[in-house]
């Protein structure tokens, strides 16, 4: 048995491969939309620079849990955790540049409650499985309606409520517009919000006054990402930012070596000459000073030329 949130030709195709008269049983009836129904939805148009803001005040809205934030980038997901933490919260990454051991210690440490938000690519949406993820925050509008539903699939999981944001930027209206026909929700034209707008307050159950950096006295309710230990399974994947990991240290590089290379012509080495005499060398610079000295014209024409023109 093959199970999946959604069934594009290629998962159709891989059935077929592999399974013997296949059989497509659907969960749900063919007039329910594809996105889970028990996960409240809520859809802002965002600025770009407002977004982190917007994010560390989402994080503190009232009964948040774990939280899982999906951005489209590597780099993208590396910034994101990095100012998650300046502000206080305890968040980790996930992505493809991670090697295994690091990936498997962020999930523990998710799943095991150490660290209270998940940022992470595409990589996450599928195939991952954490009880009590309450919100989901698509911090970049994802690029098909399948890969939003599986983003908002892993809250409002065996029965469970939850919520799923979407901070959709300017430049990527008509990628959304797309995504929320094929889906039929009711978001065609999201409302314009920043960090200080009531409606987004209210929406969210964010209590008023929040501040984009997390209270001190609120920090350090989690063991964070250190508490889970890191196995040593070979290759641990490769950092963006030198401040994620500050043992990391930069390998001196190796002494070039001198190469002796061989004066060639034609394909052939050629001998090096015999030093000359200091009397011929002497001889040789005059004559090329010599032929090297500058000549006075008048008009374009040597000076003797004109001199002697002008006697006959």
């Amino acid at each position: 048995m093959l199970f999946s949130a959604t069934m594009p030709g290629e998962i159709v195709s891989l059935s077929r491969s592999y399974l013997t008269r296949p059989t497509n049983v659907r969960a749900e009836a063919h007039t329910e939309s594809e996105a889970t129904p028990q996960v409240a939805q809520h859809v802002f148009q965002a600025h770009q620079m407002d977004k982190p803001e917007m994010l560390a005040r989402l994080l503190q809205a009232e009964g948040r849990g774990l939280t899982m934030v999906f951005c489209q980038t590597k780099r993208a997901c590396d910034r994101v955790a990095s100012d998650l933490a300046q502000r206080g919260f305890d968040a980790a990454a996930v992505h493809g540049d991670l090697g295994q051991s690091q990936r498997e210690r962020a999930l523990r440490a998710f799943r095991n409650g150490k660290i209270g938000v998940l940022v992470a690519t595409d990589v996450a949406a599928r195939g991952l499985d954490v009880d009590d993820v309450t919100h989901v925050v698509n911090f970049e509008c994802p690029d098909s309606a399948d890969t939003y539903v599986h983003r908002i699939g892993r809250t409002g999981r065996a029965g469970k409520e939850g919520v799923a944001v979407t901070l959709v930027d300017w430049s990527d209206l008509t990628r959304w517009k797309l995504i929320n026909g094929q889906l039929d929700l009711p978001f065609a034209a999201p409302e314009e919000t920043y960090s200080t707008s009531p409606h987004f307050f209210e929406a969210l159950g964010i209590p008023a006054g929040t501040k984009g950096r997390l209270p001190k006295e609120k920090r350090g309710d989690r063991a964070g990402l250190d508490a889970e230990e890191l196995e040593d399974i070979g290759e641990t994947g490769k950092t963006r930012s030198r401040g994620h990991d500050e043992r990391e240290r930069e390998r001196p590089r190796p002494p070039r070596r001198k190469r002796n290379r061989t004066r060639t012509r034609g394909g052939q080495p050629v001998e090096q000459a015999a030093p000359k005499n200091d009397n011929v060398v002497d001889a040789v610079a005059t004559e090329r000073k010599r032929s090297r000295s500058r000549r006075r014209t008048r008009a374009g024409k040597p000076t003797g030329e004109t001199t002697e023109s002008q006697t006959a």
